[in-house]
């Protein structure tokens, strides 16, 4: 197990039970994030990775249990949260450019009826700038690929200056190049913003997340670089290949569980 981490704590979560109409979707979730990480999650569908993000931005309320973001409630600490949806489609019609997507992410700060300031259009151009998209600042959004217009989505959720980035299936719906070149994109941002992804794609988050935990229902995480057989077998009830794709990835040694 790694040694203790000593960079400021982000997220805590302490032994959070949550779900919907009564029905447990989390159980005794147990889950710290810190400043420079980059976690990546996987689970099964139905098994709380969604409920987990929800949580964390306040849409669903524990039953049990606290959460803090930078050691205040959700519905103060969740300003310094960006958050990235799944990619959905939409009306490619609809004329909207990439440059007012991205202005989308300064309403937290700026509000409905203000208009947007110098530092506004900063914050928008680094955004942009950061994910390789700035030259494409006057497309129409529904011009874009796939691909695209999920960087897109992240420079919207970087413009609102977090200090944690929340990503939920970032890959789910563009083809194997554009998800290696998402993943790489993601390596890159963390050397400087902290990020929590949540992903179905194996052979991808153990090649470049930094720590690694299985969610289904109840949460195997440790803080570690290693995806284990244990681990998956534990979270999907039942034996499952990794398959690499090409991709570089770590070996994934034994997991011995620590007795208490």
């Amino acid at each position: 197990m790694n040694e203790k981490n000593t960079n400021p704590i982000i997220i805590e979560m302490k032994n959070i039970w949550a779900g919907y109409e009564y029905e447990s979707v989390l159980e005794d979730i147990n889950f710290e994030v810190y400043q420079g990480d980059f976690v990546g999650l996987i689970g099964p569908n139905g098994g709380g990775k969604t409920t987990l993000i929800k949580v964390l931005l306040g849409l669903v309320k524990p039953y049990r249990g606290s959460v803090t973001i930078k050691g205040l409630p959700v519905e103060e600490g969740r300003k310094y949260l960006g958050y990235v949806p799944q990619l959905v489609e939409f009306d490619h019609q609809f004329p909207i450019r990439v440059w007012d997507v991205v202005e989308m992410g300064r309403l937290g700060a700026r509000g409905l009826l203000r208009r947007f300031t110098t530092v506004d259009h900063q914050k928008v151009e680094g955004a942009l700038r950061a994910v390789e998209m700035l030259d494409f600042f006057r497309r129409p959004v529904g011009e874009l690929s796939g691909g695209q217009r999920q960087r897109v989505y992240i420079a919207r959720a970087l413009a609102s200056d977090p200090e944690l980035l929340i990503l939920d299936e970032p890959t789910s719906n563009v083809d194997p190049q554009m998800s290696n070149s998402i993943f790489g994109l993601l390596h890159k941002l963390n050397e400087t913003i902290s990020i929590l992804l949540i992903t179905h794609d194996m052979s991808a988050i153990s090649s470049y997340t930094k720590t690694i935990g299985c969610i289904n229902r109840n949460l195997h995480y440790h803080g570690e670089k290693e995806l284990t057989t244990e681990m998956i077998e534990a979270t999907y009830q039942c034996p499952v290949d990794l398959i690499a794709h090409g991709l570089p990835h770590r070996v994934l040694p034994s997991h011995h569980e620590v007795k208490e």
